[in-house]
């Protein structure tokens, strides 16, 4: 999204819109900030905090996906608006009252919110090369798999050994892993 296409959109001008918002990344704020407000946040249970913030990530994976392309401006974002800030306040209480340390918990905040935006980001990019045509570029899980496996076996012996495996996965699976990896790897900090 360009000002001047949401301008388009608005049917006004560019320069309208500047005297709502600073300029895109404070546009990119208020759009994530929007997002962010329709998060459930739970009330930490020590017990259940696992759970809890595996729920609060794969709630934001939903609505990135909802909005293709809106992750790219969530890896440059540095919460300031107060939905975002409540939405690390809840993660922070949850990591808090899970045990995890402070510090452990902020850098581990950082790494979720990166790891969601990233994967959402890469998502959308393939979606979006799927529509416009650039279908040479994605290569369905099949493919990859035969790409991989024709490899020279003397010098990627690993690859091609284990390409099912690293093609392996449908839907969510590869989030649903690697966001119980980060977590149970807090866990045993």
């Amino acid at each position: 999204m360009t000002m001047r296409r949401l301008a388009g959109a608005l049917d006004t001008g560019p320069a309208s819109l500047y005297a709502h918002v600073v300029n895109k990344a404070d546009l990119d704020e208020l759009l994530i900030a929007r997002l962010c407000a329709e998060l459930v946040l739970p009330e930490p249970d020590p017990a259940a905090w696992r759970e809890q913030i595996r729920g609060v990530c794969t709630q934001m994976r939903d609505q990135y996906l909802k909005y293709p392309g809106i992750s790219r401006a969530a890896l440059a974002l540095a919460p300031t608006d107060l939905e975002t800030v409540r939405v690390s306040e809840g993660m922070l209480a949850i990591l808090l009252a899970g045990g995890v340390a402070p510090q452990a918990a902020a850098w581990s905040i950082d790494a979720l919110l990166l790891y969601v935006a990233g994967y959402c980001l890469e998502i959308s990019i393939v979606k979006q090369r799927k529509i416009h045509n650039e279908a040479d570029w994605v290569v369905d899980t099949d493919e990859l798999r035969r790409r991989l496996t024709a490899l020279p076996a003397e010098t990627f012996p690993h690859t091609t050994r284990y390409a099912a495996e690293l093609t392996a996965g449908e839907g969510h699976d590869r989030f649903d892993f690697t966001l119980a990896l980060m977590i149970d790897g807090l866990a045993h900090r």
